[in-house]
C-alpha cells in the first residue's frame, strides 16, 4: 500500500522488417527506427508508475523524462537533497507523478546515440546533429550531399512517425536547439547546479 512500482524498459526493440513479416507483428509501435538509433524507437520508453494514494489512478503526463531522473526523485521522495555533484542530469520528476508538475520540469533532454550522433529534445521539437539513423537502421549514416541538411529537426507533435525532416525550413530552430545542446556539453551537465562549482 505504501510502495512505488515502475514498469518500463531500457530501450528500444531490434526489430528488422523480416521480424515483422515473420512474427506478424511490429514491435516499433509505428515509431521509426530500433534500438541505438537516434530516431524515437530507439529511446522512447513506456513509463508506468504505481503508488496507491500518491499516483493517481489512470492518469498520465506529457512531461520528457529520462531515466536519469530516477536518482533526483528517489531523494525528493526520501527527503535527501541531491548534491551538485550526483546526477548532473537527474530532474526530480515527481510533482509529475503527482500531477502537480503545470510547466516542463526539464526544458530538455540530450541523448547520445549509438555512432556519435548527438539528439537534444526541447518541447515538441527534435534535432539530430546528423542525417540517418545514428544506431542499428539503415541508413546509419547519410553524407548530405551539396546544398543538403546535414541534421535532421523533427516536431514530434505533429509528426511522431518522423516523416518529414524541417532542418532546412527551421533554421532558427536548429540554431536554438543546437545553442542548448552546445552549453549543456560544454558544462557537463543539464541539471542547473545549486552553487557554483570550483574550477
Amino acid at each position: 500500500d505504501d510502495t512505488l512500482v515502475i514498469f518500463s524498459s531500457d530501450n528500444g526493440p531490434v526489430w528488422y522488417e523480416n521480424d515483422v513479416a515473420r512474427f506478424d507483428h511490429d514491435s516499433s509501435g509505428g515509431l521509426r527506427g530500433m534500438k541505438a538509433d537516434a530516431w524515437e524507437c530507439g529511446h522512447r520508453m513506456p513509463w508506468i508508475a504505481r503508488w496507491p494514494g500518491r499516483v493517481a489512478a489512470g492518469s498520465t503526463s506529457d512531461q520528457t523524462i529520462c531515466f536519469t531522473d530516477m536518482l533526483a526523485t528517489f531523494a525528493a521522495i526520501v527527503d535527501v537533497p541531491l548534491p551538485d555533484d550526483a546526477g548532473p542530469d537527474s530532474f526530480n520528476i515527481l510533482p509529475a507523478l503527482q500531477g502537480a508538475a503545470e510547466r516542463p520540469i526539464r526544458d530538455a533532454l540530450v541523448i547520445r546515440s549509438g555512432a556519435k550522433v548527438m539528439t537534444i529534445r526541447m518541447g515538441p521539437w527534435k534535432l539530430i546533429t546528423a542525417l540517418g539513423s545514428g544506431g542499428f537502421s539503415d541508413p546509419k549514416r547519410v553524407t548530405p550531399a551539396p546544398g543538403d541538411p546535414t541534421g535532421q529537426l523533427y516536431n514530434l507533435v505533429e509528426d511522431i512517425g518522423e516523416t518529414h525532416n524541417l532542418y532546412a525550413q527551421r533554421p532558427e530552430i536548429v540554431e536554438r536547439l543546437m545553442k542548448k545542446l552546445n552549453q549543456i556539453q560544454s558544462q557537463d551537465r543539464s541539471r542547473p547546479a545549486t552553487r557554483a562549482r570550483s574550477k
